[in-house]
């Protein structure tokens, strides 16, 4: 769910800006699941540039306070939302902690890194949705620590239906700053696509699966 139409613009605009987010409808990349694809989002890239990862801090932040008040304990899911997760935890000045998704092989054989006691009010942190899979490992990981998960703030989403289905299965709220719908308005917007590209972009995201194929 987006809670602000123009924070939703504005993140996919920052994101096109530092090509965190690349739309290339003819000339699509491979996913590691096979799928062809004609976006490509790695939302790490915005640590490396001050101004932006500290609006993700504070924009992510303010949401968590606003939609849950301040949390115990702030989660960030290994690994790309280790930092942001990290560093909304700084600014709310509450303990943090990451989920690995599986345990360690040695040592402690830890999944959760950090501090967590029972039943503590947890906010998850995510950097990027796409069926919501790996991120809810997280939860459920966190569930099975007894802490209390209130919810899910991530950077963007895809928007799949089958995402919305499985954090519905999960009972777990998520929230993000922008999606791909505010994100294909604000490209065509500002330059970055076409109409015709515009639809493309649409269509896949209606069947990712066999786009391209």
């Amino acid at each position: 769910m987006i809670l602000n139409t123009e924070t939703a613009q504005k993140t996919a605009e920052l994101l096109l800006q530092i090509k965190a987010i690349k739309l290339q409808p003819q000339n699509p990349f491979t996913w590691a699941s096979g799928w062809k694809s004609p976006i490509y989002c790695d939302n790490r890239i915005t640590l490396s540039y001050p101004p932006i990862r500290n609006y993700l801090r504070e924009t992510i932040a303010k949401q968590v306070e606003y939609l849950y008040g301040t949390p115990d304990m702030i989660a960030g899911v290994a690994t790309g939302a280790i930092g942001i997760g990290a560093l909304v935890a700084d600014y709310l000045n509450v303990p943090f902690c990451y989920v690995r998704p599986e345990a360690k092989k040695h040592g402690r054989q830890n999944k959760i890194e950090g501090q967590l006691q029972p039943h503590q009010n947890v906010v998850v942190i995510e950097d990027l949705i796409s069926t919501g899979k790996s991120s809810l490992l997280a939860v459920e990981a966190l569930r099975e620590a007894n802490a209390n998960v209130k919810g899910m703030v991530a950077i963007f989403t895809y928007g799949f239906a089958v995402s919305t289905d499985n954090f519905k299965e999960a009972d777990v709220a998520l929230h993000t700053l922008s999606d791909y719908d505010h994100l294909l308005s604000q490209a065509e917007k500002s330059g970055y696509i076409k109409a015709d590209e515009k639809e493309t972009l649409s269509q896949w995201r209606s069947n990712p699966e066999t786009w391209g194929q």
